[in-house]
């Protein structure tokens, strides 16, 4: 019955050095539904899709669309067969126009001519706008544009481009509930009108709003494909890690004590104003807001990566000087950021390297690093952060996004921080990963550290945190105690109220 699939694959098996990425892989997608592919970071998911899209090629096996054997070598056959991918990590040019966007190597030309028919270009990028109820300019650049619209465009460029099967991978990773409400209704109005959507993504309750079925992927096989509602939550994520996690947010128990870190007055232009807040030994201390609130902006300048205008950061009591990163790593204040890839490590040199990197000044006399000194210590927090690499020569690009963030948490750890701030730290992160990750912090603050936490997941912050401070367009607005937990107390004081 392959008439009634739009997506075959069968037998697909890939091999990198010294891995076998995906094992004798067989998943059937039907057409005009939502497909959900699941599991976690290294099961082989992305790998799949690149294979689709044409990044990669299998080594054995086939694909199969309309039930016809498809030879997909590159993205241009990709893009012949009718197949798009939005990538979580949007590729866009910055200081390219709306209209030059939509019509990139896709420019219609005057009639008879070589040369491009900007005048249609501009009517026809007018039109979509006002279509999709868009109230951008065509020559609108994309930098002055949020995440979640240049999202929308591109899957309206997908569409535009004759696709019918569109990869949407970890798509609302950087967007507020809001937002990702309106993506949701988009991929709802897609799939109505006949499209194919191939759906990764980590968070459990949009894979049970959007999908119709769903295929489990766990190290390089397909466990399972079922319809989303023949699934609960607890088994799939079982199905997922291939063992039982009872409780996501594991329990902690540890006596809280002095206040180890505080902020002071913190104010930057229309950024944020008076920010005050403090952290004990031993606690977990979370940041909530929407985006825009002002939360990173406010870390960042309180460990010195961004200046600001007034504000004085106490750590164990004494007021330090943390107006630059060296500083504030010296004084025992360090920062897990958000965005990984871009600052959190170098994705080309190996383990070792980037969990040293921290601690040079520390490991060196007379400007020679201390080798054997250096390589007995990584090894501690390569352990310690339970790393799943062969080796520690490994390049940190080739690890899985969970495993990617150990070796950033092992960096800032062999730092010897007495603070430690967290910036979205489960962004990206598989089920399982993030039961690791908990766990560590956990860890730290039983042996005193404090930490401070930023999510855009309330149920992570309401999970973890001793107590949560709430801003809103740059100002603090509430401070929650354990005891008052609860996400309608939150998202309150999230949108101003009292």
């Amino acid at each position: 019955m392959s008439e009634e699939y739009k997506l075959q694959f069968s037998h697909i098996s890939k091999f990198f050095p010294g891995v076998k990425a995906l094992d004798d892989v067989s998943i059937d997608i039907k057409k005009g539904c939502v497909h959900a592919l699941v599991g976690e970071n290294g099961a082989g998911k992305s790998t799949m899709m690149k294979i689709l899209d044409g990044i990669y090629h299998a080594d054995e096996g086939e694909i199969k669309i309309d039930g016809k054997k498809a030879e997909i070598r590159n993205s241009k056959d990709a893009e012949r067969y009718g197949i798009a991918m939005i990538h979580q990590e949007l590729a866009f040019c910055p200081n390219m126009t709306i209209e030059e966007n939509f019509f990139t190597n896709h420019h219609p030309c005057i009639k008879g001519t070589p040369i491009v028919d900007w005048k249609k270009i501009r009517k026809d990028t007018i039109q979509i706008l006002e279509e999709e109820g868009l109230s951008y300019s065509p020559v609108t650049l994309l930098k002055d544009i949020s995440l979640s619209d240049i999202q929308l465009l591109s899957i309206i460029k997908a569409t535009r481009t004759n696709a019918e099967i569109i990869i949407m991978d970890e798509p609302t990773s950087s967007l507020t509930q809001h937002e990702s409400a309106r993506l949701f209704e988009k991929i709802n109005h897609l799939r109505e009108k006949g499209y194919t959507i191939i759906y990764i993504s980590h968070k459990m309750d949009e894979i049970f709003e959007l999908s119709n079925y769903i295929t489990v992927m766990r190290d390089g096989k397909s466990i399972r494909t079922m319809a989303a509602k023949e699934v609960t939550h607890d088994e799939l994520i079982t199905m997922m890690v291939g063992r039982e996690i009872r409780d996501i947010y594991p329990t902690r128990n540890c006596k809280i004590g002095d206040v180890s870190f505080e902020v002071k007055d913190f104010s930057c232009g229309k950024l944020y104003h008076d920010i005050n807040f403090n952290v004990r030994k031993g606690e977990i201390v979370g940041l909530s807001g929407l985006v825009g609130a002002g939360r990173t902006e406010v870390v960042r300048a309180v460990c010195g990566l961004d200046p600001c205008d007034s504000g004085e950061v106490y750590i164990e009591g004494k007021k330090v000087d943390c107006s630059s990163v060296s500083k504030a790593v010296d004084n025992g204040l360090v920062m897990v950021t958000e965005d990984r890839r871009r600052y959190g490590f170098a994705p080309f040199a190996s383990i070792k390297e980037n969990i040293a990197v921290a601690s040079l000044k520390r490991l060196s006399r007379f400007g020679f690093v201390n080798d054997r000194k250096k390589d007995e210590e990584v090894a501690y927090y390569f352990d310690r952060m339970r790393v799943k690499a062969p080796d520690m020569d490994t390049q940190v690009f080739t690890l899985s996004g969970g495993n990617q963030q150990k070796v950033i948490f092992a960096k800032w750890l062999m730092a010897n921080p007495k603070v430690l701030i967290l910036d979205e730290p489960t962004r990206g992160i598989d089920v399982g990963a993030k039961y690791e990750i908990y766990k560590i912090m956990n860890e730290l603050v039983e042996e005193g550290m404090a930490i401070v936490m930023i999510s855009s997941e309330l149920p992570e912050l309401l999970g973890c945190c001793d107590r949560i401070y709430v801003m809103c367009e740059g100002k603090i607005t509430g401070e929650v105690s354990k005891e008052e937990f609860s996400q309608e107390r939150i998202m309150n004081y999230a949108t101003g109220g009292k």
